[in-house]
């Protein structure tokens, strides 16, 4: 497979199916859990975070190294992150519905996230950190933009003990589909 069209994504990502690559085959998946981070007072900033984001020891960009941030995600020793999802997700990004978040210093690129963005929600895909908090802090500056772009919905597919420490949690299946709904407009 070339890629997946973004038709084919977007329209999965409206009924909560998103996919994954394994060596070149692609899975969908719909989780019975779906993992939420909220965006309003319950996301909650861990005190050491708090410190180092008072010592700003990245640049912030959005959308400005979409490729390097996946190649950045891919970068671990299992992965579903392949050139077919990368072309997929580049071709979003050309789009307009695929973005990154960067943290930089003069180092270059030391972290990140991407994902996708329809109409009110955000749903993550991947982030990489190659210095201490650099992810961690482009989802609190991903926090941020959404807030201020007024999306209700950050989700992040699976929940992990990383993303509770920031107050995420898990809704069943059913409720995930009536908060993205609500979350995207479908209107013909």
């Amino acid at each position: 497979m070339e890629r997946i069209p973004p038709e084919v994504l977007l329209s999965a990502y409206i009924e909560g199916v998103f996919p994954m690559s394994e060596n070149g085959e692609i899975f969908w998946f719909s989780p019975k859990m779906r993992g939420i981070i909220p965006l309003d007072e319950r996301f909650h900033i861990p005190k050491g975070l708090k410190r180092a984001l008072k010592k700003r020891p990245f640049e912030i960009r959005y959308d400005t190294a979409f490729r390097e941030v996946m190649e950045g995600c891919s970068e671990r020793e299992e992965t579903w992150i392949d050139p077919v999802i990368m072309d997929s997700y580049g071709e979003l990004f050309e789009r307009g519905f695929a973005h990154s978040v960067e943290c930089w210093d003069e180092e270059g690129l030391q972290g990140g996230l991407y994902g996708v963005r329809i109409d009110r929600v955000f749903f993550g895909e991947s982030m990489f950190s190659r210095k201490t908090d650099a992810s961690k802090i482009a989802l609190v500056r991903l926090v941020e933009w959404l807030r201020d772009e007024g999306v209700i919905l950050l989700d992040t597919q699976w929940m992990t003990d990383h993303l509770k420490t920031f107050g995420g949690y898990e809704v069943p299946a059913d409720v995930y589909k009536g908060m993205l709904a609500e979350a995207i407009d479908v209107r013909e």
